[in-house]
Order: structure tokens, then sequence, then C-alpha cells
């Protein structure tokens, strides 16, 4: 289980490389905000643990991005709203960091910054020279290529999430989500991501896909 205090740590520490000192507001409230919404109960898949693994995928992609705190904070508010049956989730996790940002003491420029990296979450194709973009996308993906069972414990967390699709429709949506991945020219974009993540990720979604099409269907 995620350590929420070291989660608020995580998050001061962030807050206070991006705004350049530890002067400004209290860093703590906006964390303490930030995790009671990653703790919301429809949340399965998208909770503290996910924003813990990204979090550490962006320490561990850290020497690819141009501005490692500000691309932590769009790590905190890329799903910070996350409602399974809404699909605006990123536009408004985007709007609420330009709401809380500059309150909370950052710039206007690593505020944009921070927002355009999260609406970034919504097609994870950043472009070739967009590193922070990159580190982000990655660390968001790197679940794709996680060990079998961890592969198959996030696949059954995402299922509980939409719970209330019915079985044939949950297939063929996740179908077309895989077959869109798998139809990237590459899933990961650090060369850390290519090197490390894209060939187990591909077995990954070509397995689950192969599952999903042969699945027998549910009784009646």
């Amino acid at each position: 289980m995620a350590d929420t205090r070291d989660l608020r740590d995580r998050f001061v520490r962030a807050l206070e490389g991006a705004r350049g000192s530890s002067e400004g507001p209290d860093p703590v409230p906006y964390a303490e905000h930030l995790i009671a919404r990653w703790q919301e109960p429809q949340r399965r898949y998208h909770t503290v643990a996910h924003l813990t693994a990204v979090l550490d995928r962006v320490d561990e992609l850290t020497d690819h991005a141009d501005d490692p705190d500000v691309v932590r904070l769009a790590a905190w508010f890329h799903d910070a709203v996350y409602l399974p049956d809404r699909s605006e989730n990123e536009e408004r996790s985007a709007r609420l960091a330009e709401r809380a940002l500059p309150e909370a003491g950052v710039s206007a420029a690593k505020t944009e910054e921070v927002a355009r990296l999260v609406r970034l979450t919504v097609t994870h194709d950043p472009a070739d020279d967009d590193r922070n973009g990159q580190v982000l996308c990655d660390s968001d993906l790197a679940i794709l290529a996680a060990a079998p069972s961890a592969y198959a414990a996030y696949t059954a967390a995402v299922r509980e999430e939409y719970h209330f699709v019915p079985n044939d429709a949950f297939r063929e949506g996740r179908a077309d989500v895989l077959r869109q991945l798998l139809g990237m020219r590459r899933l990961f974009r650090t060369p850390y991501g290519r090197e490390h993540w894209e060939a187990t990720a591909r077995y990954n979604l070509r397995a689950e896909l192969e599952m999903l099409s042969t699945a027998p269907p549910p009784p009646a």
C-alpha cells in the first residue's frame, strides 16, 4: 500500500523545486487535497499506487527530462480528476492544475507546461523533441511492461473500474485500445523506455488481445 506521508513529502519537494524555493504557500494542503482525490472510492487502478508507480518511473527517467519537477507535478495532476464514465478527465485535470499551481506559487510558464503535459496523456504521443512529454508518457505507460502477475493485476483493476460496462462491450472497447497501442510506431519514447520496456509491453499487449479474442461468452 502506498505511503501517503512519503507521497506528501514527494509533492512538497516537487512543488518547491518547480517554484525555485521553499518560500510561498504551504505545499502540504495541496498535497493532501490531491492525495484525497487519488483515494476516491470509484478508483481501482488509478489509485495512489498508480501515482506512486508513475512518480517512481519519473525518478528513473529523470535524466531524460528538461524539467523533472514539472514532470513530477504533471504526474500528480494527470489523473487527479478521474471518473471512469467520463471522457474529459484529462482536460478537467489540466484545468485543476491551472487553478491550483499559480495559487501555490508556481510561475505561469511552468503551470502552462504542467497543464500541457497532463493534456498530452490523452494520446501519449509526444513530439520527438518533447523531452518532458516523453518522460511523463513513458512513466504512465510503464505498467504495460510489467511482469505477468503485475500486468494481470493491472488489467483486473481496469476491469473493476469499468464494472458498469457489459462484458461484450468491455472486451470490444479494450481490444480497440490494445490495437491502437500496438499500432503505435513506438510505445516508449525515451532511450531507456525503448531499450527496457518496449518489447515486454508489446508481448503483454498481444497476449491480452489474444486472450480477449478467444474468451468464451459469459453464461446466459
